[in-house]
């Protein structure tokens, strides 16, 4: 087995980054290694999945917690063959947190422990909703802001088509197990520093399903649920935002024993765009006049999100001068309102010039005097006012 990475690692954290921190670090890294965006090269694709299994783990409470403890061992059974939790035949050593006796006593012994009631826990064949399924999925500008249609591959666990889900190779029913009587768990009796603990366990012959399938399924091995690809239409609505998740129910791994499906939940990444920039629902940019412009007002061409719009600005305009194009912005998701846009102006110095320009200027500011330049003239008299020369 290839030596796992540390998670933190693969997500840029320190140990004990915020729950924020683990966030903004998995849509970076979700952005930077999404095979959509290095179709030549494969290794993006390990990466990716990378990057989501170690967001799984440090974003569950829970599995961070067995994580930091025990390391890939506490939350892959399989890692280091087969170590998994060292505690996991008590239930977990996270199961000991914020319980009372009779959990730490049913951790100990198993479910169902004959000491003063004790509690009760769910049976192995009662229905349980299918796992969620985290997928990324990366857009442009104008899709994020206009909407669009796209198909994601996804790998689901689904319903064994070969044996509609029994299990059985043969279409025969199961055996009802013959140790738990189809009970799915059996009674153990134990010696203990309390006394004499009586516990339920789950069955080791039936691995606690109360049956016993004897000639399994080729293809799902008696399972009941096989792993497949599927390609799924999502509806991206139009005002969706970078780091945005969408939740499609029910559409992710299918239940057990009669449980309902799981859920997709597709992260959001949208691309920079090379004039636009996003707050909320509102748009900004900036853009350049001519000094001539500026001092004369002029028509200028103003890009938004549904077209160029013509708009006028007025003699005098200053660098830093901002209007508003209302409604111009980003619709709301799933409502008629729109954002705005917020446009800034930069008067550009013109370089370059020739001599004959420069003799032009020059007159061109000769003829000038205070009365033209308002903010240089009140700037003169503060400063004449405060060292009074």
């Amino acid at each position: 087995m290839a030596e796992k990475r540390d998670y933190y690692e693969v997500l840029g954290l320190q140990k004990g980054a915020t729950e924020e921190e683990i966030k903004k670090a998995y849509r970076k890294k979700a952005r930077e290694n999404h095979p959509d965006l290095h179709p030549d090269d494969p290794s993006y694709v390990e990466k990716f999945q990378e990057v989501n299994e170690a967001h799984e783990v440090l974003s569950d409470p829970q599995k961070r917690a067995r994580y930091d403890q025990f390391g890939h061992a506490g939350v892959d059974p399989s890692y280091g063959g087969g170590g998994g939790d060292p505690f996991a035949g008590m239930g977990g050593m996270g199961g000991f947190a914020g319980g009372g006796i009779d959990d730490i006593l049913e951790n100990l012994f198993g479910s169902g422990f004959g000491f003063g009631g004790g509690s009760t826990r769910s049976s192995a064949n009662a229905p349980r909703r299918g796992a969620d399924i985290q997928e990324s999925v990366v857009i442009n500008f104008m899709d994020a802001c206009n909407g669009v249609k796209k198909d994601i591959k996804i790998n689901r666990m689904t319903v064994c088509d070969a044996c509609n889900g029994s299990g059985s190779g043969d279409g025969s029913s199961a055996d009802i197990c013959p140790d738990c009587q189809g009970r799915g768990s059996v009674k153990v009796t134990q010696r203990s520093a309390f006394g004499t603990i009586s516990s339920t366990r789950p069955c080791p012959h039936c691995s606690g399903k109360g049956k016993i399938i004897k000639n399994p399924c080729s293809k799902c091995r008696g399972v009941g649920r096989v792993r497949v690809q599927k390609t799924v239409s999502i509806d991206i609505p139009a005002g969706i935002d970078d780091g945005q998740t969408i939740r499609l129910s029910g559409q992710g791994d299918c239940g057990i024993n009669g449980g309902q499906n799981g859920d997709i939940l597709l992260s959001v990444s949208v691309k920079a765009h090379p004039i636009f920039t996003r707050e909320g629902y509102d748009i900004h940019c900036d853009i350049p006049v001519t000094y001539m412009e500026a001092v004369l007002g002029a028509e200028i061409t103003v890009p938004t999100i549904d077209g160029d719009v013509k708009y006028n600005i007025s003699e005098g305009t200053q660098t830093g001068t901002v209007f508003r194009l209302k409604g111009k912005g980003v619709k709301k998701i799933h409502r008629a309102e729109r954002g705005n846009q917020y446009v800034k102006i930069y008067v550009e110095v013109p370089k370059n010039l020739t001599k004959k320009q420069k003799d032009l200027l020059r007159e061109f500011e000769a003829s000038m005097t205070d009365k033209n330049y308002s903010k240089r003239q009140s700037f003169l008299e503060k400063l004449k006012s405060k060292f009074d020369f």
